[in-house]
């Protein structure tokens, strides 16, 4: 009789969600500040995020959702506490981000969209940086884009710039700025080139 109670009490300590190591469905709440977060199975959702969906060592991995107070969410995979692979994050103001993140952060391609804009392209550390593709959709820059390279989530190095009027400029930026390169009107004719930032009317 001991030795079977002793082999139920084994099997109830290996199946507790305190002892045993991946679990579904468990509910975490993540506690402190970015960089140093903390979870816990206690919490309060108006104050502390609250995570659903699969764990591993106490902490969010393989599937789940997240869900902050300010009302944005997070949907996707997880690894050792951080949002890791594919995954779709929305907020409150209507803004999507659906692609890779990497340590809780958007790295790899992604798509981002706004009420106005759009990007498509590569992403480093939450930032645009790689190639890409902005568009305007709504407001006074509607049907325009830019088609090109982007290093800390500003156009940087070779890209196109395409008005709505169907002028366009080919060439370098930097930090956001022309910085060499030739601007054309609809048929295709110079209207300028950009030399190291500066202006030549042809």
């Amino acid at each position: 009789m001991k030795h079977i109670l002793l082999i139920l009490f084994s099997l109830l300590l290996l199946s507790s969600p305190v002892i045993g190591n991946s679990h579904k469905g468990e509910t975490l709440y993540r506690w402190g500040e970015s960089g140093n977060y903390k979870w816990m199975e206690l919490g309060d959702k108006e104050t502390h995020s609250v995570y659903q969906g699969q764990v591993k060592d106490g902490k969010p991995n393989g599937l789940g959702v997240i869900f902050d107070p300010n009302g944005s969410k997070y949907v996707g995979s997880w690894m050792n506490g951080e949002q890791n692979g594919q995954g779709t994050e929305t907020f409150p103001n209507g803004e999507k981000y659906v692609g890779e993140y990497k340590d809780g952060k958007p790295n790899g391609q992604g798509t981002f969209t706004s009420s106005g804009s759009k990007y498509v392209g590569e992403y480093k550390d939450g930032i645009p940086n790689g190639q890409g593709t902005h568009t305007f959709v709504k407001g006074d820059f509607v049907g325009e884009k830019y088609v090109g390279e982007y290093k800390d989530g500003k156009p940087n190095g070779q890209g196109t710039f395409t008005w709505s009027d169907g002028g366009k400029y080919v060439g370098e930026y930097k930090d956001g700025k022309t910085w060499n390169g030739t601007q054309y009107d609809k048929n295709g004719n110079i209207t300028k080139k950009v030399v190291n930032g500066k202006t030549i009317e042809p």
